[in-house]
């Protein structure tokens, strides 16, 4: 029986565990430096349907419809006048039984905590050194020391394990940007609704079948080091009033009085991509590469690289890192490429990009190539 350590708590780890579960071949344990998985956060996610695929293995098609929703197109408009641009449908991509998905974030890390024992999840605990030789000797801030076989790094863009691991300090790059997240309410949509203006976007979108929806706006934002080490007032109620604020200012749509639960935070992306040569670590999700979130590829990467894991561990193969950094490059240009697009400001170029925009929303081969090749493979 083979024994793996997976570090971190959050969606790729978790979705390993649940694949490793139902395997005899292997124990597992997860190790998580917090106390608490914050189940109450009521923000939400899209899962397209290359990620809904594998979720449907471990039992995602039984959850109840009422936690979940089904948009059926993305519709652009103009944040600034509410003019519609254009829309894409993206339930072209589906079939018959995986479909494009949004849901709460906390909803899906509650069923994949559903099928694992608490007693396989070890709270409040860090890595603190590691020991190579035929057995990985992991050293741990509970004074204890275990061995396992494999390693499975899932502890985020901030991963202290990945600079342990490496012997250096690895620090993502402040993406000049700020993101606000929450919730929106007395909206009437059934679709996602994609808003470009100026230096931001925002989104909205149905989290499940209860008329509770997604907000999640994007600004850029160029911030001195100084600022960016000042944590706690990106929390404070002035900074997000702040950004709130600006976006007020370059909408026509009335927000006022609708966003609740919102809070705000920089976005931090990875500069290089890692291949690690040992055979027996991996690394997942931000801990490997860290998206820009306008792709909205996060958790769909996540549990697609944890599938891949799973599968390298099962079948002995030494391919994952060059499978896995072939396709997160892909999205990674894509997500930039959208970035620059949804932000632009010159009114003609803008106007130039719309055109562009309605043309491209109704040509199916670049549709394909876009969005169907990382949906469905």
């Amino acid at each position: 029986m083979k024994k793996i350590a997976i570090i971190g708590c959050g969606i790729s780890g978790l979705y390993l565990a649940n694949l490793l579960e139902k395997s005899l071949d292997y124990d597992y344990k997860i190790f998580e430096k917090k106390s608490d998985l914050n189940l109450s956060a009521g923000y939400g996610i899209q899962l397209s349907v290359n990620c809904v695929k594998l979720l449907n293995e471990i039992g995602f098609q039984n959850i109840s419809k009422n936690e979940i929703f089904f948009p059926k197109r993305i519709n652009f408009f103009d944040a600034k006048t509410t003019n519609k641009i254009c829309d894409i449908e993206i339930s072209k991509f589906n079939d018959e039984k995986n479909r494009y998905t949004t849901i709460k974030r906390s909803t899906l890390i509650q069923f994949l905590l559903n099928n694992l024992s608490s007693q396989r999840i070890i709270k409040n605990v860090e890595l603190k050194d590691i020991q190579y030789g035929k057995k990985i000797k992991l050293y741990l801030s509970n004074n204890e020391i275990d061995e396992f076989d494999y390693l499975v790094v899932s502890d985020g863009v901030f991963s202290k394990t990945k600079s342990i691991i490496l012997g250096k300090e690895i620090k993502p790059k402040f993406f000049n940007s700020m993101a606000l997240r929450g919730n929106i309410k007395n909206v009437n949509s059934n679709d996602i609704s994609l808003y470009l203006g100026p230096n931001f976007h925002f989104v909205i979108y149905p989290l499940n079948q209860k008329n509770e929806f997604n907000f999640i706006s994007i600004i850029r934002k160029q911030l001195s080091k100084s600022q960016i080490l000042q944590e706690k007032a990106f929390a404070s109620k002035d900074f997000v009033e702040t950004l709130t604020s600006e976006i007020y200012q370059k909408t026509s749509i009335d927000l006022k009085g609708k966003l609740e639960n919102i809070k705000s935070f920089p976005i931090y992306v990875s500069e290089k991509f890692i291949k690690y040569k040992k055979n027996n670590i991996y690394f997942v999700g931000d801990a490997l590469f860290a998206l820009p979130p306008s792709f909205a590829q996060g958790a769909s990467q996540s549990i697609e690289g944890s599938k891949e894991v799973y599968e390298a561990i099962k079948n002995g193969t030494n391919n994952y890192y060059e499978k896995r950094l072939t396709k997160l490059k892909q999205i990674n240009i894509r997500s930039k490429l959208n970035h620059f697009s949804f932000h632009l400001s010159n009114p003609l170029i803008i106007f130039l990009r719309n055109i562009v925009l309605k043309y491209l929303s109704k040509n199916n081969k670049f549709l394909e190539k876009y969005l169907g090749k990382i949906y469905r493979n």
